[in-house]
């Protein structure tokens, strides 16, 4: 049977901010008011997706690369990383203010986890008046500088904060102290990697009135500390175009917004493709099968596909290859 257009039961995870956005905006099926994010494709141990339409309904994305990693993923990919699934995809909400933080590069992580490290971007799908993210510092910083704001319960005066809209992306990449801020609802694209380094979460404590565990010594060799502008992505938004959003050494995404049908040929990119609706409402079809994909979904499409149709007249679209 030839690969088709794979959509995955949504992972759920409750977190200590997280709200009911990703339930009343996007559709999911949670029964919590603290579901803070929904992973849409994932390989990460512990949490692999599952296929939730068509012949492979109810097989993992790990059993499928397993037996067809050249054809999901696109030989380049599996020279490049074997049967690992290079890339996570969530949606996240965020009713309280994340923990500041950061993620170590590949180096680190490899060295530290055994993990990659985590590069990513975001998306902002809504956003509540006034929210923001802080995003990287507002001056240069030194070691003895940041490390004594921890100390002085100053931290939160050497950030840098961006207020955001719809349509807000921003590229995060390692070494970069960085938060979600209350009222933002977004899309993740990020390297395949669970590891982050928390340095500051407001005193708050979990359900069991416990503080959450701080990574205040790791941090210290994985941060930049210089004040960088070099986060918030621009990028065109022509109808019915492949606008470049970021191009990196591990993912690349284009924005789509479509006001008529669009067909590419992508027999060259020895990719898989990804599409998140962050937008309307599609259907995703190549020559083995179809899936339709609406606001806060993702469909897969396997490296061997030849011609992808999207079918729409209003779609918002995150494209992701690698």
């Amino acid at each position: 049977m030839n690969l088709y257009p794979l959509k995955f039961q949504p992972i759920l995870k409750e977190r200590l901010w997280g709200g009911t956005k990703l339930k009343e905006v996007l559709g999911k099926s949670s029964s919590s008011d603290i579901t803070g994010e929904s992973w849409e494709l994932s390989a990460v141990d512990g949490d692999i997706s599952v296929i939730a339409n068509g012949e492979l309904s109810g097989i993992s994305l790990q059993e499928v690369i397993n037996d067809r990693a050249e054809e999901l993923l696109g030989k380049s990919i599996v020279e490049r990383f074997g049967k690992d699934f290079p890339i996570l995809i969530k949606f996240i909400d965020a009713k309280q203010d994340l923990s500041i933080q950061l993620h170590p590069n590949d180096e680190l992580a490899k060295k530290r986890h055994n993990s990659f490290g985590k590069t990513e971007m975001w998306y902002v799908m809504d956003a509540d008046e006034g929210a923001n993210l802080i995003v990287g510092f507002n001056k240069n910083v030194t070691k003895d500088e940041y490390s004594g704001s921890l100390e002085n319960d100053t931290l939160l005066d050497l950030l840098n904060y961006e207020p955001v809209k719809e349509g807000d992306t921003f590229f995060i990449d390692t070494g970069k102290i960085h938060a979600i801020g209350a009222g933002v609802l977004l899309a993740e694209i990020q390297q395949t990697s669970d590891v982050t380094y928390r340095v500051f979460d407001f005193n708050r404590r979990d359900k069991d009135g416990n503080l959450r565990e701080l990574h205040t010594e790791l941090a210290l060799d994985a941060m930049d500390y210089a004040k960088k502008d070099d986060f918030r992505v621009t990028y065109n938004s022509e109808n019915n175009k492949m606008n470049e959003m970021v191009d990196c050494p591990y993912f690349k995404t284009n924005f789509i917004h479509l006001t008529q049908d669009l067909t590419q040929e992508v027999s060259h990119r020895d990719s898989f493709t990804i599409y998140m609706c962050v937008g309307g409402s599609a259907k995703i079809s190549t020559e083995t099968g179809s899936a339709i994909v609406k606001r806060g979904e993702t469909v897969l499409v396997p490296a061997s596909s030849e011609i992808i149709n999207i079918s729409s007249t209003g779609a918002k679209l995150l494209e992701v290859t690698v």
